[in-house]
C-alpha cells in the first residue's frame, strides 16, 4: 500500500469530518541586520495533518514549545499559514477566512485573565461577540442571553455586573467558555484551558466541558501538555514534537500501548501515587533542538532512549507506521524489521 505522508488514515466516514489539515507548515520568520532582512524562519509547525470529527475530542499534546498552540493560532487565522490546506466542513479556510467562521469556531485561551477586560464588566465581556457576530442591538435581549450562558456553566444572576477581577480562576474560565458559547459555535480550540487551576477546579471545568459538549454537540481540538487531562476528556491523540506528528491514535491504543520512544517518554514521565512506577521513568538526554535548524532525518533522534536499535535516524525521514486501525506513528525502520515489525505495515511515499 502506498499513500502519501499528508493524508490521514481514518476508518470514519469523510462527511463527518468538521475539520481538516493537509500539510500545513507555520514558519515564522526572522529579520536581522541593518536592513532588516530576512535571515532564516522558525518552524512552529511542520507539515502536519489531522482530521476532527463532529462531536469528537482531539487532543494535541507535547513539550511545551512543539507548536501546538500555533496550530489553534492558524486554523483561527490568527496566524498566517506558510502552506498547507485548511478545511472546515466542505470549505476551505486558509485563505479565505470569512468572518461567519468566527461564530462557528470559537478558542479558549490559556489564561483567562489576558483574555478579559479588566475594565468591562462580566456583561459586556459576553455581550460583544452578541452584538458584532449575532448582531443583537437590544440592551433587555443581550442582558438575558448572557444570563442564560452564564447559567449555562454553574454562574448567578449577581454575577453580571461583577469585574474579572472579582472572580476566582475557576469562575474566570467559565466566563470565557460562556464568552465561546454565545455564538452557538460548531468546534472550539481549547488551549491548555484548566492549567492554571487547582485539581479540583480542573475537574469541574472538564466535567462542564464534557456536558456541554454533549448538549450542544460540539467538537473539540484540546491542546494541553497534561495527560492525565486528556485522557479523561479526550477521544483521540496526536503526539507532536518538534513541529511534527510523531504517534497519533485512539486514547487507549495511545496511552497502554505506545509505540514511539517520544510517547513512551512522554507517558513514563506522568505523576502518579504507585512508587514502582518510577522504576520505569525514562529520562530523555539533552535539550529540545532549536526550531530555527531542526535535526536531519527523524527530529527526534538525537534525543532518543531507543536509537542503537534503529539505523539511519539523523539521515532518514521517517516513514509513517500503521500500527492498528486508526494508530499510527512516524519511525524509522528498526534494525531488524521483519522480526520486529511483524503485523505492521510501512506507509512511505
Amino acid at each position: 500500500m502506498t499513500i502519501s505522508e499528508d493524508m490521514t488514515i481514518d476508518s470514519k466516514k469523510s462527511d463527518d469530518v468538521i475539520l481538516s489539515v493537509k500539510n500545513l507548515k507555520t514558519y515564522y520568520p526572522i529579520y536581522g541586520g541593518i536592513l532588516k532582512r530576512k535571515i532564516g524562519e522558525v518552524k512552529a509547525v511542520d507539515g502536519v495533518s489531522f482530521n476532527l470529527h463532529k462531536r469528537e475530542t482531539l487532543g494535541l499534546v507535547g513539550e511545551s514549545g512543539c507548536g501546538k498552540t500555533t496550530i489553534g493560532n492558524t486554523i483561527l487565522n490568527l496566524v498566517p499559514a506558510t502552506s498547507g490546506e485548511i478545511w472546515f466542513k466542505n470549505e476551505r479556510i486558509d485563505d479565505n477566512f470569512k468572518k461567519d467562521l468566527r461564530k462557528k469556531i470559537q478558542m479558549v485561551f490559556q489564561d483567562p485573565d489576558s483574555s478579559l477586560n479588566p475594565r468591562w464588566k462580566v456583561v459586556n465581556i459576553i455581550g460583544e461577540p452578541l452584538k458584532l457576530l449575532m448582531r443583537m442591538k437590544k440592551k433587555r435581549e443581550i442582558r438575558r442571553r448572557v444570563l442564560e450562558l452564564l447559567e449555562t456553566v454553574s454562574m448567578k444572576n449577581e454575577h453580571l455586573d461583577r469585574f474579572p477581577h472579582e472572580f476566582s480562576g475557576g469562575q474566570k474560565q467559565r466566563i470565557v467558555i460562556a464568552r465561546a458559547l454565545a455564538c452557538n459555535p460548531e468546534l472550539i480550540i481549547l488551549d491548555e484551558p484548566t492549567s492554571a487551576l487547582d485539581v479540583s477546579v480542573q475537574a469541574q471545568i472538564l466535567n462542564l466541558l464534557k456536558a456541554l459538549q454533549k448538549e450542544f454537540d460540539l467538537s473539540y481540538l484540546f491542546i494541553t501538555h497534561d495527560l492525565s487531562v486528556i485522557q479523561h476528556i479526550g477521544d483521540r491523540i496526536e503526539v507532536m514534537y518538534l513541529g511534527k506528528f510523531v504517534e497519533g491514535g485512539p486514547i487507549e491504543e495511545v496511552f497502554y500501548n505506545p509505540a514511539h520512544p517520544y510517547s513512551k517518554a512522554l507517558l513514563s514521565a506522568r505523576p502518579t501515587f504507585d512508587p514502582t512506577s518510577r522504576i520505569d521513568r525514562i529520562i530523555l538526554e539533552g535539550d529540545v533542538p532549536s526550531p530555527i535548524n531542526p535535526p536531519s532525518g527523524c527530529s527526534f533522534h538525537p534525543r532518543c532512549q531507543e536509537m542503537e536499535k534503529h539505523e539511519g535516524c539523523g539521515v532518514n525521514t521517517p516513514p509513517r507506521v500503521q500500527l492498528g486501525k486508526d494508530h499510527y506513528m512516524y519511525c524509522v525502520p528498526l534494525k531488524d524489521e521483519k522480526k520486529s515489525y511483524k503485523g505492521m505495515e510501512y506507509i512511505s511515499d
